[in-house]
């Protein structure tokens, strides 16, 4: 990926962890015109124009609407196994330059599969050996979480969980709900959520982010979520943000992100200092960098420079994320005491 600002070495070399990053949302512009041409697709031949269809563009409006038909475009390149294989290769060796020591990589399998109507199981087999491939060549900690989307089916989702399940031992530890939470209701997925953290895996919800906090609510007190995604609302109910602070439930706030779809007015004016402040636990993250144009390098200079927490701040918020991390207690032990080492934090 291209960015357009550099990122001061202060941030970029700080050891990093990402807890949402999705992989659908990872893909190189390069990437992207090579599959083009191999495999015939009408599309803007430079990387100019197919980067105003793929990424955020500063003059396009600013909400969901605007952000989320970014993928109508992207669904088009998964055409073969080698572009999957690729596209999981390269985000995380992204990952690894920016110096994200731990990611969580989440993949919706039926958006890979859509566009040559692969079997979601032979979907989640490609991504889980290019993860494990590339994780060791590029010396990072990778996990995987499957996703899926409220506005699609829910016999779809049970199919995702269920294999999701079945590949815990092939990096799977996660499920994920994500989607237009304000056009389609989480409960019909609730079943759903209960089988599999039965049957082991953790759980992630987006709620907060265009839904209000009754929906972050729901995520903890129902579907007992580990995490959520986002989350930036919870502070309209003072109830769920008591709710949060006693289950001590992790957000995954991603700055750029939600000024882009509309949520914060600027980047300066996101509610994370004030979640901060309010006693919630927050890790940043970048959601689709490359649909933002961003890295988690770039995410922490926001933290500093815009946000203005200090950069004690931000290397605290880099081990909330390690604890909060879906790894075994062990590989989390060790993960902090890493990071710990390089921060030369005692």
């Amino acid at each position: 990926m291209t960015f357009p600002v550099a990122v001061p070495e202060d941030y970029r070399s700080l050891p990093k962890v990402e807890l949402h990053r999705h992989l659908e949302g990872s893909l190189r512009l390069q990437t992207m015109l090579d599959v083009a041409r191999k495999h015939g697709m009408t599309i803007p031949a430079s990387v100019v124009r197919l980067s105003r269809l793929v990424q955020v563009q500063d003059e396009e409006p600013l909400n969901s609407e605007n952000f989320l038909g970014k993928f109508n475009t992207l669904r088009m390149f998964y055409r073969s196994p080698d572009v999957i294989h690729r596209i999981t290769r390269e985000a995380i060796e992204d990952a690894a330059k920016d110096n994200i020591r731990y990611l969580e990589l989440r993949f919706t399998p039926v958006a890979l599969s859509r566009a040559e109507r692969f079997p979601l199981h032979d979907v989640m087999d490609w991504v889980c050996t290019s993860a494990q491939e590339a994780a060791q060549k590029f010396n990072i900690i990778v996990r995987l979480i499957a996703s899926v989307n409220r506005h699609e089916s829910v016999e779809l989702a049970e199919q995702v969980a269920w294999l999701a399940a079945e590949h815990q031992k092939r990096g799977i530890i996660a499920l994920d709900l994500a989607g237009n939470e304000a056009q389609f209701p989480a409960t019909p997925f609730l079943p759903i959520f209960k089988e599999a953290h039965q049957s082991g895996l953790r759980i992630t919800i987006h709620a907060g982010e265009w839904g209000g906090a009754e929906n972050v609510r729901e995520a903890i007190e129902n579907f007992e979520a580990d995490r959520i995604g986002h989350g930036v609302r919870v502070l309209e109910d003072p109830f769920t943000t008591a709710l949060a602070i006693e289950r001590k439930t992790p957000f995954e706030v991603c700055i750029t992100s939600n000024y882009q779809t509309g949520i914060a007015k600027s980047r300066s004016e996101h509610p994370a200092p004030k979640m901060l402040g309010a006693g919630l636990q927050v890790t940043f993250n970048t959601d689709d960098p490359s649909i933002s144009q961003i890295t988690l390098g770039h995410e922490y200079r926001l933290v500093v420079e815009d946000l203005k927490l200090s950069m004690d701040a931000l290397r605290e918020s880099i081990l909330v994320a390690a604890r909060a991390s879906f790894l075994l207690q062990d590989e989390k032990e060790k993960l902090i005491q890493n990071l710990k080492k390089e921060m030369r934090l005692s």
